[in-house]
């Protein structure tokens, strides 16, 4: 499945499937598809099996999966039910960012072999670890802030995973069996912010800073997140192309290694590392500004394409 979270006049977020061109609301249509059997209690099963958040839906693991694709049939089949649309068609709605509230959102630097070359560092040891949060979040239809604290806003394209079920001290032969599916982020980087101090977290954490999207693709549907192509333009210029096959961690290592230090939970957003060619690496460097546009392809998940918008205004700090 290609799961999303969207918004629509009148209605606050809800986690959706996209098939084709039409998003099903999942929630209501799983609600009605009880309803139609005669359950009783339609509205609180549904609100315990196909919860109309995403972090909701993914804590029910492979049982919600399978019930939100009954869901999906039944909606595809019965349009509207009672005056409640089941569907809707992709143009009528928003699309949010996939997970637009992770509990934690983990970053993973220097993991593709061409970027820590180009960086002038060696192959690390062990993942290099930061954090971004979810204040950073925006969705694949918002624009990327450009906050008046920096001149270097920096693109980092990462082939991202979500975790689908509590993983602690698992192995890496049962890792993808905690993956709820896959997804892309660009982990948008303030570099002069981020070189100031030895941690790199405040350069990584503005508002605005992690778009995310453009789905998430379920592991059912995904199930090899190896040889996937990944590539990042600007307006139009290509500036990174690899591969996941040149992780040097893999996803699988990844969750042994981070469900070793700490519990990772469904819902949390795990990015892998971004490809050579980095604004700041280039000779001469080169920066995001007002009006470029950002585009990340990646194979089998699809395309995050955002527009950078300078903010004229800066919160005062008191």
């Amino acid at each position: 499945m290609k799961l999303i979270t969207f918004s629509r006049e009148g209605i606050t977020q809800r986690v959706g499937a996209i098939v084709n061109e039409a998003v099903i609301d999942l929630h209501v249509a799983y609600k009605s598809l009880l309803t139609s059997e005669g359950k009783i209690r339609a509205g609180q099963i549904a609100d315990a099996f196909v919860p109309a958040d995403m972090t909701g839906f993914l804590q029910g693991g492979n049982e919600s999966v399978k019930l939100a694709k009954k869901a999906i049939e039944y909606a595809l089949e019965n349009k509207t039910d009672n005056g409640y649309r089941l569907v809707y068609d992709l143009n009528e709605v928003k699309v949010e960012a996939p997970v637009p509230a992770p509990g934690k959102m983990i970053c993973v630097g220097h993991n593709y072999r061409e970027h820590i070359l180009e960086m002038g560092r060696e192959l690390p040891p062990y993942p290099v670890v930061f954090a971004k949060f979810a204040n950073t979040v925006v969705g694949p239809q918002d624009d990327i802030p450009f906050h008046p604290i920096s001149e270097q806003l920096d693109y980092e394209a990462e082939f991202t995973f979500v975790i689908g079920k509590r993983a602690r001290n698992v192995s890496q032969e049962d890792a993808l069996d905690y993956v709820a599916g896959y997804t892309i982020v660009n982990d948008v980087t303030y570099r002069d912010i981020q070189r100031r101090t030895i941690e790199w977290l405040q350069g990584k954490t503005v508002d605005g800073s992690a778009p995310m999207g453009p789905y998430l693709v379920t592991s059912d549907e995904l199930q090899d997140p190896s040889g996937l192509e990944v590539v990042l333009t600007v307006n139009g210029e290509e500036r990174q192309r690899s591969n996941t096959a040149n992780l040097v961690f893999s996803v699988q290592y990844l969750v042994e290694f981070l469900s070793g230090l700490m519990t990772l939970e469904p819902g949390d957003v795990i990015l892998t590392g971004t490809p050579g060619g980095v604004g700041v690496a280039r000779n001469p460097q080169v920066f995001l500004k007002d009006g470029d546009v950002v585009k990340i392809e990646i194979d089998k998940i699809g395309a995050l394409e955002n527009r950078v918008t300078s903010v004229k205004e800066t919160a005062e700090v008191k």
